[in-house]
């Protein structure tokens, strides 16, 4: 089957209806979750009460209580189909991984009978030399842990029970994503806990909360199976740009086709069913480029429940003929596809610690917790970069409207007056809102309708907007654990840092409201004159300026990772417990590793299909036009009339042999890089190769267009974006 009845099939492709449950939404959300209303019903009293505590107050749960809640688990379960059970986490893969056990075992009588126990729900021991490890566990150390996290309910997706876990080597060093986010979420907690009470001392946990925004791409399955670089990479290594692409800006928030919107309501009942609160769904910028969001929860929870989505969308999107891309930069020349990190703090007692106060003392506590994370941010601006970094988001960053590779803070007109106003008043100066109360002179006020004063700026990494900030950076294939556990991380060492100089001032006898004002007043004017940037992020004089205030510039991806291990990195990591410096080490090897392998693939999947795809139909068009001017030269004794025969001719030679000749260079460059023993060196060399890419894309893409359109062997731009 060739590109156009491909093309064809997929315009002939008939809607397949959504799933829409009977009744409300309500009705079954969170039916698929062990959730509080199936641990009442399930649960005995004392297992309840001790799952609570260990979920609500960090208590241990003993093996009794888990045999218990094992118990009342496998009854809920089976009541639902449920024959298998797995501990479900996630290694250095940036995915998820499961191995399922029947619920099985022998009932002495020669049959077979249910069991699960709590040593199944607690442990299991899956291989840990199999997954990225950065050589913490070698070949022939196998042993390594998962743990089941009470925090993070279980739920069943078709015939499993899936306990989300941590994953530990044997030595007990983290292999994932989850145990070093927790480790951060309490450390921050533990941090700001201090701090809170300085205006509210019945404060007992402070909380870390997370709302993504999935951007993504759909694309019809049989074009997907006709593009080798698709299949494999995840993105198109070739393509000319459509004649239409974004330029009408028709796309966005426009009605959203038939057969994605049944694919969107499919995706939001079984998330709803698995206790995801799915909220938004649009149309994206891109064409066939779509977006959703949840409501906003618990950090450990929300990553969790966004793992669990992009596991779904997979599954869901080929039931309606889709494929799903995640990858950052599918397409050349249109938007790329971030996952917005909507990040904030809130504390046990409802408080919003990023949100304007309700009276002095509460706008006072808003700006000791905004001005300290922007600290954070700029301190380890070049740690939050190398978070977020990959050899896919390296595509996307600075282009099409994702921020710049520069981690800068937007904070908009409103704050940026605010905090100029703080450094010229006096300290024991009132912070009001507008409208609130009287005006009287001196007061520093923040206008009532707070988020609607503040501004957005798509080029801005880490942007306020009203009670939260948004880490824009975020790639969409991105596990959200690696940003929000140094971003966390970050943020609790500067709160350390900042409770130890309020007590300093305090030792003087300064009231508390001074204190924190004089202890806050230096923390402003660097974060104004360093970090704080409203402005256009994508042009060449904000580069400049950046370097010039000391903002981390760099755009070479395994130089970034190489802040994990510098210094001041691990002594942050460290001090607050996140990291050891081993597991640093380690998961760095694990990123360069990665890096490497991933340009290694697209460097193969480019010269082969450079050398087998691209160039044979090239010459197949040669050919034609050979036999073209061979019949005109037989018949007309000459090739007058033929110019345009030519100048295809002269075309298709100069371009065919540009790309044999860079498709060898970079077949060459790739031998010398993978004999280099170092993992960093060697990611460097890769990230040259990389940096060729486009040299050879480029007379691919010109090939494309002179090459007779039936003859193009690969689905081109204009059909792989507009076919819905």
């Amino acid at each position: 089957m060739d590109r156009f009845d491909l093309v064809k099939e997929s315009f002939e492709k008939k809607e397949v209806p959504a799933e829409i449950p009977s009744g409300k939404t309500s009705d079954y959300f969170g039916e698929l979750v062990f959730g509080r209303k199936q641990m009442a019903k399930y649960l005995d009293a004392d297992s309840l009460q001790a799952l609570l505590a260990c979920i609500e107050g960090g208590e241990h749960l003993d093996r009794k209580t888990a045999d218990g809640v094992a118990r009342g688990m496998k009854e809920w379960a089976m009541e639902h189909g449920v024959t298998h059970v797995t501990h479900w986490f996630q290694p250095l893969t940036d995915g998820t991984a499961e191995k399922h056990d029947s619920l099985i075992d022998y009932d002495g009588k020669g049959g077979v009978i249910e069991t699960f126990d709590g040593k199944m729900l607690a442990q299991q021991e899956p291989d840990a030399s199999s997954f990225p490890n950065g050589g913490i566990r070698a070949t022939f150390e196998a042993r390594g842990y998962t743990a089941w996290d009470p925090t993070s309910p279980v739920f069943i997706l078709d015939d499993t029970l899936c306990i989300p876990t941590i994953f530990i080597s044997y030595t007990g060093e983290a292999l994932d994503y989850k145990t070093p986010l927790k480790r951060a979420l309490k450390a921050v907690s533990d941090a700001a806990i201090p701090i809170c009470k300085l205006f509210d001392p019945a404060v007992k946990k402070v909380y870390s909360y997370l709302g993504w925004e999935q951007e993504y791409f759909l694309v019809d399955e049989g074009l997907f199976a006709a593009r080798t670089d698709l299949m494999i990479t995840g993105r198109t290594l070739f393509g000319h740009i459509s004649s239409k692409n974004q330029q009408l800006d028709d796309h966005y928030f426009g009605a959203i086709p038939p057969r994605v919107a049944a694919f969107m309501r499919d995706l939001e009942v079984a998330g709803h069913r698995l206790g995801i609160p799915l909220k938004t769904r649009h149309n994206e910028v891109a064409p066939n480029q779509f977006e959703l969001a949840p409501i906003y929860g618990e950090a450990n929870l929300a990553n969790d429940q966004n793992q669990i989505v992009m596991n779904l969308m997979n599954r869901i999107a080929r039931k309606h003929g889709f494929v799903v891309l995640l990858h950052e930069k599918p397409f050349d020349g249109v938007n790329g596809s971030g996952k917005h990190n909507n990040w904030s703090l809130g504390t046990d007692r409802g408080t919003q610690l990023l949100a304007p106060g309700k009276d002095a003392k509460g706008n006072l506590q808003f700006v000791t917790f905004f001005v300290n994370v922007l600290a954070a941010v700029q301190k380890h601006n070049a740690l939050l970069k190398a978070s977020i970094a990959s050899a896919t988001n390296a595509h996307r960053l600075g282009a099409n409207e994702a921020p710049p590779a520069i981690v800068s803070a937007f904070l908009g007109r409103t704050m940026t007056e605010v905090l100029h106003k703080l450094l010229e008043v006096p300290s024991d100066t009132p912070i009001e809102i507008a409208g609130k109360k009287g005006k009287s002179l001196g007061l520093v006020e923040i206008p009532e309708i707070f988020v609607d004063n503040t501004d957005r700026n798509r080029t801005s990494p880490f942007a306020f907007t009203g009670n939260r900030f948004e880490f824009r950076a975020v790639g969409s294939s991105a596990n959200c654990a690696g940003a929000m556990t140094t971003l966390n991380a970050a943020v609790a060492e500067q709160l350390i840092d900042f409770k130890a100089a309020v007590d300093a001032e305090l030792a003087t006898g300064k009231k508390l409201n001074v204190a924190v004002m004089d202890a806050l007043k230096p923390i402003i004017r660097s974060v104004l004159d360093v970090v704080c940037f409203d402005g256009n992020g994508y042009t060449e004089e904000w580069k400049a300026e950046a370097a010039r205030r000391g903002l981390d510039v760099e755009t070479n991806v395994p130089k970034m990772f190489a802040e994990f291990t510098k210094p001041e990195a691990i002594e942050m990591f460290t001090k607050t417990g996140v990291y050891t410096e081993k597991e640093l080490r380690a998961r760095n090897e694990v990123k360069w590793e990665t890096y490497t392998k991933k340009v290694q693939i697209e460097s193969r999947v480019m010269v082969r299909m450079a050398l087998n795809h691209i160039i044979p139909a090239a010459l197949e068009y040669k050919s034609k036009l050979l036999q073209e001017l061979a019949l005109a030269k037989e018949v007309c004794g000459n090739l007058d009339g033929c110019a345009t025969e030519m100048k295809f001719l002269s075309d298709i030679n100069r371009y065919v042999e540009d790309v044999r000749v860079k498709a060898e260079a970079m077949r060459e460059a790739r031998k010398a890089a993978n004999v280099i023993a170092d993992d960093y060196e060697r990611a460097l060399a890769y990230r040259e190769i990389a940096e060729s890419f486009p040299a050879l894309r480029r007379p691919i893409d010109k090939l494309e267009e002179v090459v007779d359109n039936k003859m193009w062997p690969l689905p081109k731009y204009r059909e792989l974006l507009f076919i819905n």
